[in-house]
């Protein structure tokens, strides 16, 4: 899996909201069911409210990489969302630019 987006599983996993937004780059977006949020600052507001805000964890079954993209399948478990989910990341240089939700 690629550094960058391990980085952002485990600060997701480890419920630390600014290694998660360290993970991003200045206009990294995050695509949860076709609402987008983009930059530190909307990321940060989504993520405090339904993700890390609400103890949020990965439980990774499998990882695909391909056409640039890796392809996460996790169990999602916290006090939101529970169940399985998709989640399709792209990397730009050692930073996550767009992390999308999908089920």
């Amino acid at each position: 899996m690629d550094a960058a987006v391990q980085a952002a599983i485990d600060a997701a996993n480890n419920n630390d909201p600014a290694a998660f937004l360290a993970c991003f780059t200045e206009d990294g977006v995050v695509d949860d069911w076709g609402r987008e949020f983009r930059g530190p600052e909307l990321i940060g507001q989504w993520s405090d409210n339904e993700f890390i805000g609400k103890q949020v964890s990965l439980d990774v079954t499998e990882v695909d990489t391909r056409d640039g993209e890796t392809m996460v399948t996790a169990q999602v478990g916290g006090n939101g969302f529970n169940g399985p989910s998709h989640f399709s990341f792209t990397v730009d240089g050692d930073k996550v630019s767009r992390m999308t939700i999908r089920a």
